[in-house]
């Protein structure tokens, strides 16, 4: 089969953006194109048709290149727990809590089986696979369980490109480092660097391009300009980049960077909104005086829960929603908003009961079967009969317990959507919460959603009828396409695969 290789000489270099602007170039040139990342460590996760878990990268790396997703395009997803342990996704499905030790006890033959397996069937289905490495491929403690970086390389004997992030500085060491480091026969599959995030003229880069391509017999193939765009990554490394955009903006919405953030890509169609500032504020940092406090997924609700009661972040929501705020809560922010969450087997990390928010009468209770799935449902709120499309990961069931709440009374809560299973909303419309990730991503809900926050301001509506994000994320896969390609030369890579 064939395949191409991007890695990186550290975290977040920018392997994923390379990645997702391959798959589209590249499809658009004719190839019928997979993304695949063999093992990936992300709270960021997406649900395929099928309802496995892979990571969110890889799913939008599936939509650059035109396809469905699906978990043989991570057939490895680690999902940290904070506790020095991770949860295991193996080909889309939950497999156990392991420490790193265990996990490569327990999980490194079987990984790379999976790995083999699903390199097999992307290779029946494909012409070319695009496939990204994890971390850095040097790291000497590390490489002889390294599942995913240049043991994938050599597997499929795929030309490699090494890319580095000069924003940080160090970059010429980072390329001399890595190779150093390399085995030969993995030295001798890089046959392109790629330089990113650079700013300022090339000209005054090109003796440094000159040295090390001398100094390393491989070619640059690409200077790739720092990029204002922000798309969608992987890990919370990538929040301490985001400041607040739209600073002229008519609201912000204020999301809480939550120890175990998960999923925090449900926010990126609010930050395409141009009269929106999304601000991500610490547990440790005021609240402030935002137009809605957004609750967001957590991979271990109790614990970020317990953390933003230590800091005083909880009581600064509960009085935010006192004084008449809007709070919304997805997921994990959707279940510490209830009265209880009870953890009785431990599976968080430590069996027992604890008070909640008190937002909404809800309990949740945290249960070993995990819920992945796709859903299409209809809206109630804020606007009837709107057609809502996202996916349900969680590890916890919740039910009202106010039996005036369940019942449909006057006061009391009202279902979100046509499953009240997945949501519900307070009759004044001030208090949210559901299980639903993308909900943001539905164009017509997105707006009726902040059409209310609006008029509260006294702010004229915004037109509804617009477009899902999927299209305007198309529209931002065809940029970085362009942007990337203008600065790469991917003629060392393709002549080694024939073309």
């Amino acid at each position: 089969m064939k395949a191409i290789m991007v890695v990186g000489t550290t975290s977040h270099a920018g392997k994923s953006m390379v990645t997702t602007a391959l798959c589209r170039i590249l499809s658009r040139r004719g190839w019928r194109v997979a993304p695949f990342k063999g093992q990936n460590m992300a709270l960021n996760a997406y649900v395929t048709n099928t309802g496995g878990e892979i990571g969110h990268a890889q799913a939008v790396q599936a939509w650059a290149a035109g396809i469905i997703p699906s978990v043989e395009m991570n057939p490895i997803l680690l999902k940290p727990q904070g506790d020095m342990t991770s949860q295991v996704i193996l080909k889309g499905r939950a497999a156990g809590r392991v420490s790193a030790v265990e996990y490569y006890d327990r999980f490194f033959e079987v990984g790379w089986q999976a790995i083999e397996e699903s390199l097999q069937r992307l290779g029946e289905e494909y012409d070319l696979i695009i496939c990204e490495g994890a971390g850095s491929p040097a790291e000497i403690n590390l490489k002889h369980r390294d599942l995913t970086n240049m043991r994938v390389a050599r597997y499929l004997n795929a030309p490699t490109l090494l890319v580095v992030d000069i924003d940080r500085g160090g970059a010429f060491a980072h390329i001399v480092g890595t190779l150093e480091l390399l085995d030969p026969e993995e030295r001798a599959l890089v046959r392109g660097i790629i330089i990113n995030k650079f700013r300022g003229q090339k000209a005054l880069l090109q003796s440094g391009i000159d040295w090390v391509q001398q100094r390393t017999g491989i070619p640059v193939v690409g200077v790739i300009p720092m990029f204002d765009q922000v798309f969608p990554a992987e890990d919370s490394l990538s929040l301490a980049d985001r400041v607040p955009g739209n600073v002229n903006s008519d609201l912000t919405i204020a999301v809480i960077r939550l120890p175990r953030i998960s999923n925090f890509t449900d926010f990126d169609p609010l930050e395409s909104e141009p009269t929106v500032s999304v601000k991500y504020v610490s547990i440790k940092d005021s609240l402030g005086y935002p137009d809605a406090v957004i609750l967001p997924g957590s991979k271990t609700t109790i614990a970020d829960l317990v953390a933003m009661q230590r800091t005083g972040m909880a009581e600064a929501i509960q009085n935010y929603a006192a004084a008449g705020g809007t709070v919304l809560g997805i997921c994990g922010g959707y279940q510490m908003m209830g009265k209880l969450l009870a953890d009785p087997e431990g599976l968080e990390g430590q069996e027992g009961r604890y008070k909640g928010l008190g937002l909404l009468p809800l309990k949740t209770v945290i249960t070993g079967q995990k819920v992945a799935r796709q859903r299409l449902v209809t809206s109630n709120f804020p606007q009837v009969g709107l057609p809502v499309a996202g996916y349900e990961i969680h590890q916890g069931r919740s039910h009202l317990v106010d039996a005036e709440a369940e019942s449909g009374g006057t006061p009391g809560y009202k279902a979100l959507f046509d499953d009240a299973n997945i949501g519900v909303v307070d009759i004044t419309q001030s208090i949210w919460g559901t299980y639903l990730h993308g909900l943001f991503d539905n164009g017509p809900w997105r707006r009726a959603w902040l059409n209310r926050l609006r008029q509260q301001r006294g702010l004229k509506s915004l037109p509804t009828g617009i477009s899902n994000y999927r299209e305007q994320r198309e529209a931002m896969l065809d940029e970085l396409a362009d942007a990337v390609g203008s600065h790469l030369d991917l003629s060392p890579i393709l002549q080694q695969l024939g073309q």
